[in-house]
């Protein structure tokens, strides 16, 4: 099992700022546990996002030559993709592609035929600098908007965006809606459809509901899971304080039960986990 976790999905829309020395140092010992990826920050407009408009200087603070873990950035636009490709420290660009028009345009304020652009433009230029892409397929289970949504319209836009190079998918359960059939279903179909294709679960979740989700998508052959520890954050557009992110401390029992191997420093982690709740609760 590969393991995200994700800091940034956690205070993005926290309040009050946090000072960029305590997220460094946060992260750093983040980078101790030997997590797959750190999704570690975001570059997207201030305004819209004030809690990560200090990701460039976070970079600068960062001890990666403790670590074998990777940086993942987020990026809303094709300026965001721009500057993360700058820094030779992030090897993972991550793009929110919605199969929910309505959520598209309220999420990074553009269109699907937009962001359909932009992550072809972003694919290039990931290409030029050495970077991956990571395609987040939002709404992937559904959407309170009353949009068209079904396995097929899901199976159609991963076509789409594989022939533009993208290599690695995160289905998004993003207002944590999905059901646990729908969960296996999808990942089941996905995974035979395209085994040369790395398939993730961004999963969103109420505090009772993570393991089913969690086992309904690893019974279908899902590997790579999303998580952040004490599974806060989410998405502010979830409208439901119970929603938030897959807890990692879940996903890494979770993995020892099923007897894999994850090579995480459990001291590490608890040292992580300690500091994260002076940090942010």
């Amino acid at each position: 099992m590969k393991i995200i976790e994700c800091p940034r999905d956690a205070w993005q829309g926290h309040h009050p700022f946090i000072p960029t020395e305590v997220k460094a140092a946060y992260i750093n010992e983040l980078l101790k546990v030997g997590f797959d990826t750190i999704d570690f920050g975001s570059f997207v407009s201030p305004k819209a996002m004030p809690q990560v408009s200090d990701t460039s200087k976070l970079l600068g603070k960062l001890d990666l030559s403790t670590t074998h873990s990777s940086l993942l950035s987020i990026v809303a636009n094709l300026r965001g993709a721009e500057t993360a490709c700058q820094f030779e420290e992030i090897g993972y660009i991550g793009y929110p592609f919605s199969i929910s028009e309505t959520f598209q345009i309220r999420n990074t304020n553009s269109t699907i035929a937009d962001s359909l652009t932009i992550v072809q433009r972003m694919a290039d230029l990931c290409l030029q600098k050495g970077k991956k892409p990571v395609i987040y397929i939002s709404m992937g289970f559904g959407n309170p908007y009353g949009d068209p949504w079904n396995p097929e319209i899901v199976m159609q836009w991963i076509e789409k965006l594989r022939a533009e190079g993208i290599h690695i998918f995160a289905l998004s359960d993003t207002v944590g809606v999905a059901k646990t059939e729908e969960i296996h279903a999808l990942f089941s179909t996905v995974i035979l459809q395209w085994p040369d294709l790395e398939f993730g679960a961004h999963f969103h979740t109420k505090p009772l509901e993570w393991h089913a989700k969690i086992d309904a998508a690893y019974a279908a052959g899902c590997r790579r899971y999303d998580g952040a520890i004490l599974g806060y954050g989410g998405c502010p557009m979830a409208q439901d304080d119970l929603v938030g992110n897959m807890p990692t401390e879940q996903l890494i029992q979770f993995s020892r039960d099923k007897k894999e191997f994850t090579s995480l420093n459990l001291d590490a982690f608890e040292t992580a986990k300690a500091m994260f709740q002076t940090l942010i609760i």
